[in-house]
């Protein structure tokens, strides 16, 4: 968990002028069917299967949220806070902490949203 990342600077895109792509209805529904079901809920307590149940009002409801977030320009503020839980990872002294590995539980809606930013990111730089 204490670990660097380096990174070399390497970035092989233009700046993209002009206002932000609209979030659109297919992106979310890949997103959707990605989740994975049976995780841990963050503070909220909403897990996947929850927003699954809500049926066709849950495209809608993720469609206004994420264009709203695009409009703002900022994330809610409860996705800026999370909870970190040390795992054991079967090796070594449980009595050790390097013995651990951390989880950093998030909030289910925050998942789909980045995955459907990460889809238009990379889509746009990968030309």
């Amino acid at each position: 968990m204490n670990e660097e990342n380096i990174w070399d600077h390497a970035v092989c895109s233009s700046v993209k002028k002009g206002p932000a792509d609209c979030i659109m209805i297919p992106k979310i529904i890949a997103a959707l069917k990605k989740m994975k079901k049976h995780e841990a809920p963050c503070l909220s307590g909403l897990v996947a299967e929850m927003i699954e149940v809500t049926g066709d009002i849950r495209i809608q409801w993720l469609t206004n949220l994420y264009s709203g977030i695009m409009k703002e320009g900022c994330i809610p503020e409860d996705w800026k806070s999370s909870v970190v839980l040390p795992i054991y990872s079967g090796k070594g002294n449980p009595m050790e902490c390097g013995s651990y590995r951390g989880i950093k539980l998030l909030e289910h809606t925050m998942k789909v949203v980045e995955r459907v930013f990460d889809h238009s990111v990379r889509q746009q730089t990968d030309r």
